[in-house]
């Protein structure tokens, strides 16, 4: 068995070559998460081999990318015996670990020229985006900088998103209030107020750390105008809820429209948590979606990059030879 990891600075995502292994654990690195016995955890499935894309370089906890790099791929080594191999964005022969940064979108991007073809590639996590544009080969920027720039990443994914990053303005009973720009309230509060998500799929914490039921929700969505519930009731809650998810939608909509019509595609390959949103965002837009779900599971694609690791070193012609 080969088994993709993808380590990012919210979640670490593991998954085999036959797509029979599937998970996904929330480690918040700059909390010092307990990283190491994580990545023990998925040592004792004893693979043949790991394939490993990176992106939690960028955590705070880092004192730059480098050092994150750094630190993560030693975490690696340590905790397998077998060979263990990285992917950057040219791929796994790679000179200076740099390369190797934020390179998780590169792995899903080259499975997906091969098996999909011409596309737009979508991924959405818990924390961000990625739009890239695959024609022959990917066409993506190499670095988070760069591809923020040009629009193929949007800090914005379906979890942990701010709501006043979002939604800067709230409109309640005839008011236009502004968000507080503080963490009282994130996305998956306005989605799980809504039954956009079940309890298990806010995965990750809440901004409060009180709970994640229905009206734990509606008390942060209350609290993000300086409000208590009682204050605007639940019917004014529900309608920041709303206003914040529509706003999510037409950014999204306004990114995969642009990345089409820079780059000439007519669909979109969606994957990741956010799959449902991007097929919704799509459809709106005319251009036909191929949910990766149905091709390869709703678990893969829920951790993509995880397993097209996996895939691309179990294809790789050295691979055998390296070993």
């Amino acid at each position: 068995m080969i088994l993709g990891l993808d380590i990012g600075g919210a979640n670490t995502k593991a998954a085999s070559s036959d797509g029979l292994y599937a998970k996904s654990v929330y480690l918040p690195l700059w909390k010092n998460a307990p990283l190491d016995g994580v990545l023990t955890g998925f040592a004792a499935l004893a693979p043949e081999a790991v394939a490993a894309v990176i992106t939690g370089e960028l955590a705070d906890c880092f004192s730059s990318k480098r050092a994150g790099i750094e630190k993560l791929t030693a975490a690696v080594r340590r905790a397998f015996s077998c060979p263990v191999y990285f992917r950057g964005a040219g791929g796994f022969d790679w000179s200076d670990p740099m390369e190797i940064a934020a390179a998780n979108w590169a792995a899903s991007a080259a499975l997906l020229a091969r098996e999909v073809g011409d596309c737009l590639f979508v991924d959405m996590g818990s924390t961000t985006t990625d739009l890239i544009p695959i024609k022959g080969a990917p066409l993506a920027a190499k670095t988070d900088f760069q591809r923020l720039a040009r629009g193929e990443l949007v800090y914005m994914g379906l979890l942990r998103t701010r709501l006043d990053a979002l939604l800067p303005v709230a409109q309640i009973r005839g008011l236009r209030l502004p968000l507080s720009p503080e963490l009282f309230a994130i996305i998956a509060d306005a989605r799980l107020a809504q039954g956009h998500i079940s309890i298990d799929r806010y995965a990750c914490e809440t901004p409060d750390g009180a709970g994640k039921d229905q009206a734990s929700a509606l008390r942060r969505l209350a609290r993000s105008v300086c409000a208590d519930l009682e204050e605007i009731g639940e019917a004014g809650a529900l309608a920041i809820a709303r206003q914040a998810c529509s706003r999510q939608k037409r950014i999204l909509v306004s990114a995969i429209e642009r990345q089409a019509e820079k780059n000439g595609l007519e669909r979109v390959a969606a994957a990741g948590i956010g799959e449902d949103l991007i097929s919704e965002a799509s459809e709106f837009l005319g251009m036909e979606c191929v949910p990766l779900s149905e091709m390869y599971g709703p678990r893969i694609s829920d951790i993509f990059p995880a397993y097209a690791a996996a895939r691309l070193l179990e294809m790789h012609p050295d691979f055998g030879k390296r070993q």
